[in-house]
């Protein structure tokens, strides 16, 4: 016999099922009050489902792999950076319900209407193509291995799932990651169980930089993974009842965390097993499954694969959103939609181009965080100056006139100058840490700083203005 609260649960996914079936209409406009529904609970699904897959494992096996640290040094590093950007998470998936408006639309009140533009840009690029080209990647990875298909075969069956839930909107990706996240859970445990069976977690780690540098430098990847979601935040929790803030940010920044940290440890656990017998060409996914026996080696594959959709069908109806969040009109009812899949082909060419260079994993999840720093910086600087004015941050991120260029000059002046002087990258070292290696890769840090000071002045110089401003008293 069921309780009215477990029936009610089962009625709200049935809701779900039901309203899944229907493609999202409109873009970034507000969620009206009528339409809000869902619970603060669903978000732990929604942000373990998508981190339950390949890209966050390899931010553990490069901390080791890599840059040298041993086991227990890399679980330390990417446990401090999870936390770091799950709490920023966790305070930006807050706003949803107090606005009813995606996160980068929000945005706007502290980089005004068309200062927007770059952090919209930066964000459109990374999650819509970047993240979503990474993520095919490993997926049409584990899927060649599994089937015997060629990457190019594998690749376009990844793209074309991902593509297809995204293209419906945010119901149908609820409802996806929490139906998602059981199976990628019991995946999961059961590859962490046989990884662990065959590490060696008290190999030292094998030095190649200094042990301080190393690791800052997988902190930092660590934090550029976890806090790569915090753009996305309140696209997710925008349609909960007003009043849920509070327990969907904590909800919100669980899940980010406590799936990081999971598979980050799995990651860098694998990274100290030999593996004999595995050839140089090899894929990333074929190296972490290789110790595993036959059946588990196979779930695993295709918890990759289920994965990699899981993350995606995020990274294309965020990145979709963040255009429409530049400014641009477009005429049609299903005009999010439609941007989503044009995001889909478009991040699908990125990722054949790159199905050869596993290196491209290291160079992006690395280089993620450099702008995101100085955004947050910005934004988080901009709400604590307008606290305790719901109504008015509402009102300004939905004015077309709203100016505030301190904004987006605060957050060139953090990115530029933290990359320049503090980037530690295989293309490009900056001069402090050419000079002091132990600094590792410094740039997000430096770059939040720069911004959030930068901002700080600059909004008493560059005054915004908006139709607040033009009221009559």
């Amino acid at each position: 016999m069921t309780t009215p609260a477990a029936e009610a649960d089962i009625d709200a996914l049935i809701d779900y099922g039901t309203a899944a079936g229907k493609v999202e209409p409109g873009g970034i406009e507000r969620i009206p009050l009528e339409e809000r529904h869902g619970k603060p609970w669903h978000l732990f699904a929604t942000w373990m489902s998508p981190n339950l897959e390949f890209a966050t494992v390899f931010v553990g096996v490069i901390g080791v792999l890599y840059f040298g640290l041993s086991f227990w040094q890399a679980l330390a590093a990417v446990t401090i950076g999870n936390a770091l950007g799950s709490i920023t998470h966790g305070i930006l998936s807050a706003w949803g319900p107090r606005h009813g408006l995606a996160q980068m639309v929000l945005s706007r009140t502290a980089f005004g209407y068309r200062g927007n533009i770059l952090p919209a840009t930066l964000m459109s690029l990374m999650a819509g193509m970047g993240w979503f080209a990474v993520n095919s990647i490993s997926g049409a990875y584990a899927l060649a291995t599994l089937f015997g298909f060629s990457p190019q075969l594998a690749l376009a069956i990844v793209i074309v799932a991902q593509v297809l839930v995204a293209f419906f909107g945010h119901n149908l990706i609820q409802l996806f990651e929490r139906v998602a996240f059981p199976i990628l859970l019991v995946v999961f445990v059961i590859a962490a169980a046989s990884t662990f069976g065959h590490a060696n977690l008290a190999t030292p780690g094998t030095g190649g930089i200094p042990t301080t540098g190393a690791f800052i430098i997988t902190l930092a990847a660590a934090f550029g993974y976890s806090a790569g979601w915090n753009p996305y935040a309140s696209d997710y929790t925008r349609y909960l009842p007003e009043g849920q803030g509070r327990m969907a940010g904590i909800f919100a920044g669980l899940g980010d965390f406590v799936s990081c940290t999971f598979l980050m440890a799995v990651g860098a656990a694998s990274a100290t097993i030999v593996n004999t017998g595995l050839s140089n060409d090899a894929s990333p996914t074929d190296a972490f499954t290789h110790s595993m026996p036959g059946w588990i080696s196979a779930i695993t594959l295709l918890g990759i694969a289920l994965g990699a959709v899981s993350a995606n069908v995020l990274n294309i109806y965020s990145g979709a959103m963040s255009f429409l969040a530049m400014g641009i009109h477009i005429g049609y009812r299903l005009r999010r939609a439609i941007v989503a899949a044009v995001f889909g082909v478009a991040g699908g060419i990125i990722a054949y181009a790159y199905l050869g260079d596993p290196a491209a994993y290291e160079n992006f999840l690395l280089i993620i965080a450099y702008w995101i720093g100085p955004w947050l910086a910005v934004v988080f600087v901009d709400r604590w100056m307008r606290r305790g004015d719901d109504d008015a941050i509402t009102t300004v991120a939905e004015d077309p006139t709203s100016t505030n260029w301190a904004g987006p000059v605060a957050m060139l002046i953090g990115l530029v100058v933290s990359v320049w002087l503090f980037s530690n990258q295989t293309n490009y070292v900056g001069p402090v840490p050419t000079a002091n290696p132990d600094f590792g890769d410094s740039t997000f840090f430096v770059g939040f700083l720069l911004s959030a000071v930068s901002y700080a002045v600059l909004v008493r110089v560059l005054k915004p203005t908006s139709v607040l401003d033009r009221q009559v008293p």
